[in-house]
C-alpha cells in the first residue's frame, strides 16, 4: 500500500502471548507441553473423521514421517463443521490408527470458533495474540504452521493438501 509516496507494509509483531504457554490435552486427557516442540515447526490441523477432506490424514501422516525430525503435526478434532467429528476420544483415536496409521499427536476435541473457542485457536486466529494475522477457521482440515520459535508462519485452507509446496516450502 502506498500512502503519500511512502510504502507501508503490514508488519509482523512479536506475539503478545507465547504459543508455548497454552494448555491443551492429548486425546486421552494428558496435558501436552507445547514447549516440548521448541526447535521444531508445528502444523496444527483441525480434523474430523466424517469429512470430504478426511483422506488428508494419509497425507498428514506421510508429511510427518518425512519431516518428523523437524516438524510436529498436531491433529485437533472438532465437531463444529457439519457435525463431522461426533466420535468419543477412543473412537477418534481408533479411527485414526486403523484407517490411516496415524502416529502424530491427536488432541482432545475442542471448538475452533465461536464463544467457546479453545485458547489455542484464539492464538492461531487473532493477530493481537499471534503477532502475524487474523483468520477464521472455515472448515475441517484448515492448517496453521508455526516456526521453530513459536511464531505463526502461515495458514492454509482445507483445499491445501498436506504435501502441497505451499506447506513444504517452509519445512
Amino acid at each position: 500500500m502506498t500512502l503519500f509516496g511512502t510504502s507501508i507494509k503490514a508488519q509482523t509483531l512479536e506475539p503478545k502471548t507465547s504459543l508455548y504457554d497454552i494448555t491443551i490435552s492429548d486425546i486421552n486427557g494428558k496435558p501436552i507441553g507445547l514447549s516440548e516442540y521448541k526447535g521444531k515447526k508445528i502444523l496444527f490441523v483441525n480434523v474430523a473423521s466424517k469429512c470430504g477432506f478426511t483422506s488428508q490424514y494419509k497425507g498428514l501422516q506421510e508429511l510427518y514421517e518425512k519431516y518428523k525430525d523437524d516438524l510436529m503435526i498436531i491433529g485437533v478434532p472438532c465437531n463444529q463443521f457439519g457435525s463431522q467429528e461426533p466420535g468419543t476420544a477412543s473412537e477418534i483415536e481408533s479411527f485414526c490408527e486403523v484407517n490411516y496409521g496415524v502416529t502424530f499427536l491427536i488432541t482432545e476435541k475442542v471448538e475452533v470458533k465461536g464463544e467457546n473457542k479453545h485458547d489455542l485457536y484464539k492464538w492461531l486466529t487473532q493477530r493481537s495474540l499471534n503477532g502475524k494475522s487474523n483468520s477464521t477457521v472455515k472448515w475441517n482440515f484448515q492448517k496453521y504452521l508455526i516456526d521453530e520459535d513459536g511464531r505463526l508462519l502461515d495458514y492454509f485452507y482445507s483445499m491445501t493438501k498436506p504435501n502441497s509446496k505451499k506447506i513444504s516450502k517452509y519445512i
